[in-house]
């Protein structure tokens, strides 16, 4: 009987720490992929172009909170684009579409929370929107900290879909 017992709280020690371990891997991956974005930014294919595709924040603190900037983003065709979705790469990272007589969003990560993706906002030949980008640095907590990238993507009827990335460096 003693050896019984002995063998079930082995047994059960065993998936205790054999659990553990699985979970803790789990997070230390999550937490790895939570800073991996694309770098890259991409304008190819789009008929939505912006200017300034990409912008460096540089070193911020969590301490201070939320950075944002501004794209202005152009219909360089000669013909009318509707702006069909809106979405983000992380859900540290928010984007509103400002045209000049209204606010749309905000929109996030796809699969985060009630966010809504769908837009539907046409411009003209020539016309442009400033899609406003704001980044948390407190929403990964306390291992949030260092370089991060993450991307708006702003996607036309037609499927094309236009990057635009923010970097930073995130200290405590």
């Amino acid at each position: 009987m003693e050896t019984n017992k002995s063998t079930i709280i082995s047994v059960i020690a065993t998936v205790v720490v054999v659990i553990g371990g699985m979970f803790w891997l789990g997070m230390s991956s999550a937490g790895s992929r939570a800073t991996l974005v694309p770098e890259k930014t991409s304008t190819e294919g789009s008929a939505l172009r912006s200017a300034e595709s990409a912008f460096d924040f540089g070193t911020i603190s969590m301490k201070d909170g939320n950075v944002e900037t501004v794209f202005t983003v152009t219909n360089s065709t000669s013909t009318d684009i509707t702006v069909s979705k809106v979405t983000t790469s992380c859900m540290c990272t928010q984007a509103y579409v400002e045209g000049p007589t209204e606010k749309k969003g905000p929109f996030g990560m796809e699969g985060m929370g009630l966010r809504n993706s769908s837009i539907s906002q046409t411009l003209k030949p020539g016309e442009s929107i400033d899609v406003r980008v704001i980044y948390d640095p407190n929403a990964h907590g306390p291992a949030g900290v260092g370089n991060i990238n993450r991307a708006v993507f702003i996607q036309d009827s037609g499927g094309r879909t236009l990057t635009l990335s923010i970097k930073a460096q995130v200290i405590p």
